[in-house]
């Protein structure tokens, strides 16, 4: 089995490397390539790559490369976890629209849609190669906006699936406070990417016993805390909303705190550095503590569940992904994309049934999906008056002097990633 990561010089690649090397018997890769432009951080973090196989025993061979034809050629599936314009590009993401008073975030709002407009053109490229090469390869998109840009993908035909680790985490943190192992939770997960609601944590499977209410009643301070929300309203609502929904529920809190602290890209872009300085150890051999700090965690075990799923005839058979909605949500079109519960194999997911969604989760949700549809019309054909249709029918932002002037700000601060502009 081959496996292309597209980014394969990123700081994450230690994580997913551990996961191949420690789950090697769910997904049994024999050649692993990293792909990426970036030859300095490449080699770091091949060698430190190379190594851990060699020290978890095993013999999968891994080659480094910058040719992403040769990369994705006879390629199974191609992993993308690429950020155009790297961390400048997300400190940009993450400021100015504070200027306005709006959220300035690197997958919601102003900033969510310039990355979108930098990035669908880009994966579809890739996506383009892939298919010329290996029609039958799956693309697996850990990609932020992973809604977004797996809906580029599956509406031009690719083979594709989108990856979030929000679920797995809070499957994790459900399973150690009750005291069970994580294959034994399943979450009622419904919603779109970055914006979804746990409404049932079940035990044993899709029908197993709801301990959702039991959750919020012995341990809702330490889920709301978190969450960075009150308990009350997780009391109030019956459910446990992905940490993303903080930016609807307490926007105007969350704007005044971001402006008063470096902005995460600043911290990420340390961690970093730092993580580049360590990966050139030679004496170093696993993931550093300093990785989980990073972020996406997890993400190695949710990446070979759903490779193994789609290639192998193994992993769990049901995973929440992103997917076409294919009316599981009938208040959502077709061919939205939606973050669900799916039983998955080797002709793709397949969503299960979602139990009637309350109208306060399907209204936002509708008005997200509207403003994706129209973000990815932005993306594929450019153009200020489709940039400012998206900003104004985002629910963070709806003011037309605000869509105004975030529409100038995004234009002038991503012109080089966006040649019509």
């Amino acid at each position: 089995m081959k496996l292309t990561v597209v980014g394969g010089g990123s700081t994450y690649t230690p994580e997913l490397i551990d996961g191949f090397a420690r789950l090697r018997d769910t997904l049994p890769v024999e050649e692993l390539v990293l792909v990426d432009p970036a030859a300095d951080r490449l080699e770091l973090v091949g060698g430190l790559a190379r190594r851990i196989f060699a020290k978890q025993g095993h013999g999968g061979r891994i080659v480094t490369t910058s040719d992403l034809d040769a990369a994705v050629d006879g390629a199974d599936a191609v992993l993308l976890q690429l950020r155009v314009g790297g961390q400048a590009a997300r400190q940009q993401d993450e400021t100015w629209p504070l200027e306005c008073g709006c959220v300035g975030q690197e997958t919601t709002g102003a900033g969510g849609l310039a990355k979108a407009l930098r990035t669908v053109p880009v994966v579809l490229d890739i996506a383009e190669r892939v298919r010329r090469r290996n029609p039958r390869a799956w693309i697996i998109d850990f990609t932020n906006p992973v809604g977004i840009v797996t809906r580029a993908l599956l509406k031009e035909g690719h083979r594709a699936v989108g990856l979030c680790n929000v679920a797995i985490g809070l499957q994790r943190k459900f399973a150690a406070l009750l005291g069970v192992e994580p294959a034994g939770v399943h979450l009622d997960h419904v919603g779109l990417n970055h914006l979804t609601w746990e409404t049932g944590v079940r035990l044993g499977g899709p029908g197993g016993e709801d301990v959702l209410p039991k959750l919020l009643t012995e341990h809702g301070d330490t889920i709301a805390a978190d969450l960075r929300l009150p308990r009350l309203l997780l009391e109030r609502l019956g459910t446990v909303p992905s940490y993303y929904l903080r930016y609807y529920y307490a926007h105007d809190e969350v704007v005044r705190e971001l402006g008063t602290k470096p902005s995460r890209a600043a911290e990420v872009a340390a961690m970093e550095s730092e993580l580049l300085r360590m990966y050139g150890d030679p004496a170093l051999d696993e993931k550093p503590e300093l990785l989980a700090r990073r972020g996406g965690a997890y993400y190695s075990e949710a990446a070979v569940d759903l490779a193994a799923a789609l290639l192998a005839g193994a992993g769990s058979p049901h995973q929440v992904v992103n997917t076409f909605n294919r009316g599981t949500l009938p208040f959502l079109p077709d061919d939205a994309v939606i973050e669900t519960q799916a039983a998955i194999g080797a002709q793709g997911p397949r969503p299960l049934p979602v139990a009637p969604v309350d109208p306060l989760y399907a209204g936002l949700m509708a008005n997200v999906t509207a403003y994706e549809d129209l973000a990815l019309e932005a993306a594929l054909h450019g153009g200020r008056d489709r940039v400012f249709r998206a900003l104004l029918a985002h629910p963070l932002i709806g003011q037309h002097a605000y869509a105004e002037t975030l529409t100038d700000s995004l234009l002038a601060h991503n012109g080089e990633h966006l040649p019509w502009a």
